[in-house]
């Protein structure tokens, strides 16, 4: 009864391959499976009486075996190998969409989304229920799927959040020598840039059995980069004043057990990052000229520092000894001689060598775009070296830049603004000398006033000037006038 049965099944397995010809088939992998059942029906048999139960029909079974019979028939199509193997290859490009679409990074904030452009072709046999799988960062959403011409290709995520994107290609099956081009856009608007490279994982799959796999899967990736724009401002309070002896006490500062007078000046420097990403961190080096000569005393005195919003922290080496007095040892003649030598302007700047600088280095958190922090600084300037410059302008040039943290991955714009600050004040003298000094200079004056005409006089006198014989000149002069007027009555009369 077995073989029959089977013999039953073939038939109609061959049957139904016949009606699905006549169909358009959809599902061309999987078999068509045909069932068959057999068990012994009910055995009715007429009771007499006063005779034994009759005997009812026992099918021989053995452990293991199945009251069934199955069969399946598997079909293919277009197969030009004996195993009908597919053969995809998959190739794949990113596209940045920003201005400069070559650029070797993805820039945060400044590219808005990703295009991955997939060539995938088969060179195989037709490639049943063809499939690309992307997996990609959590951090990027999908938006859509392009194709320029229709060419069956149909993408949707597995869940709404999901990282994992599933395009089927030529439904029901890709034919062979066939290649489809379609891009896939991600939104990246909202990466973090907590990874230093972006991937994206793409591999394509088949029903079909496949002999070569290597070019199955490709991955793309493209470095995560901060790209901004700073720079800095800076201004200072008061941008100058004016020292001297007679400059009243109550114009300056003085320290506690300090006798020095000190001027206060605050300077307040402005970072701000035009974007389009985050600065993660950066460092501003302040220079400061803090002594007149080589072998002088430092001048400055940092009292304060703080950055806007504790976002950062400066570190600097403070002055030990902020108040020094220059002793005086020149005598009153050098005194004078400085005063009247106390001319011209003096320039200090730090970007000249062999110029003794203060250093202030400030770490900064992180600066999102469009956003500015700012560093104020308070310092005191110890007057008492100034008053012995012989300079009656002193220039101070202070600098300041801005440098992004590389280690962070951030970068400068190339043509950005200036990540350079310079900040200039002054300190003029008032070039009033001192009361005894005056005194000394107008006795000097008159003495030396008093020696010139007594020297002009006794040259005067050696020249003969206060010997001259006026007598002899006035009648010289009056015999002249006489002649020249009897010269004048001859040629009338003529």
């Amino acid at each position: 009864m077995k073989q029959k049965l089977g013999m039953v099944i073939e038939s109609l397995s061959s049957y139904h391959f016949l009606i699905l010809k006549k169909r358009r088939v959809k599902d061309v992998i999987s078999p068509i499976v045909f069932d068959a059942t057999y068990s012994l029906g009910e055995h009715i048999v007429e009771k007499k009486e006063k005779e034994l139960p009759a005997l009812k029909p026992v099918l021989r079974w053995k452990k293991g075996q199945k009251m069934s019979q199955r069969n399946q028939t598997i079909f293919e199509r277009n197969c030009q190998s004996d195993d009908c193997a597919a053969d995809l290859k998959l190739q794949g490009k990113l596209f940045l969409s920003s201005v400069d679409d070559r650029a070797p990074y993805l820039a945060l904030g400044a590219v808005k989304n990703i295009s991955l452009n997939i060539t995938i072709s088969n060179i195989g046999d037709d490639a049943y229920d063809t499939n690309i799988a992307f997996n990609f960062s959590k951090e990027l959403f999908f938006i859509k799927m392009w194709q320029k011409d229709e060419m069956g290709i149909a993408c949707e995520l597995l869940e709404p959040d999901s990282d994992f994107l599933k395009c089927s290609v030529g439904f029901p099956f890709m034919r062979s020598k066939s290649k489809y081009e379609f891009s896939v856009i991600f939104d990246t608007s909202h990466l973090s840039g907590e990874e230093e490279i972006l991937s994206f994982l793409v591999s394509a799959q088949s029903g079909n059995l496949e002999h070569n796999l290597q070019d199955n899967s490709i991955t793309l990736t493209v470095p995560l980069m901060h790209e901004v724009d700073s720079s800095i401002t800076g201004t200072v309070s008061p941008s100058s004043f004016i020292y001297g002896q007679s400059v009243a006490a109550s114009q300056f500062t003085q320290l506690e057990d300090f006798e020095c007078h000190f001027q206060d000046l605050n300077f307040t420097l402005q970072i701000y990052n035009a974007g389009p990403s985050t600065l993660p961190g950066s460092f501003v080096d302040i220079s400061v000229p803090n002594r007149l000569s080589a072998t002088g005393a430092d001048m400055f005195h940092i009292r304060q520092m703080m950055v806007a919003q504790d976002k950062g922290n400066c570190s600097f080496q403070n002055n030990p000894t902020p108040c020094v007095i220059p002793q005086e040892k020149e005598n009153i003649f050098h005194t004078i001689f400085a005063f009247f030598t106390k001319s011209g302007r003096k320039v200090l700047d730090c970007e000249r060598p062999g110029r003794s600088c203060l250093i202030i280095r400030c770490n900064l958190s992180s600066l999102a775009k469009a956003e500015s922090r700012s560093i104020d600084v308070q310092m005191l300037l110890n007057t008492e070296i100034l008053k012995k410059d012989t300079s009656s302008v002193i220039q101070f040039v202070t600098r300041a830049k801005v440098r992004v943290d590389t280690s962070n991955r951030a970068i400068e714009v190339p043509n950005g603004n200036s990540e350079h600050a310079t900040v200039v004040f002054e300190a003029l003298h008032n070039l009033e000398p001192r009361g005894y000094v005056v005194g000394w200079i107008i006795a000097i004056s008159l003495l030396v006033g008093i020696l010139i005409f007594l020297l002009l006089a006794v040259l005067l006198w050696k020249m003969g000037f206060f010997r001259r014989k006026y007598k002899e000149i006035i009648e010289a002069e009056k015999n002249r006038q006489e002649n020249e007027d009897s010269w004048d009555w001859v040629q009338k009369s003529q």
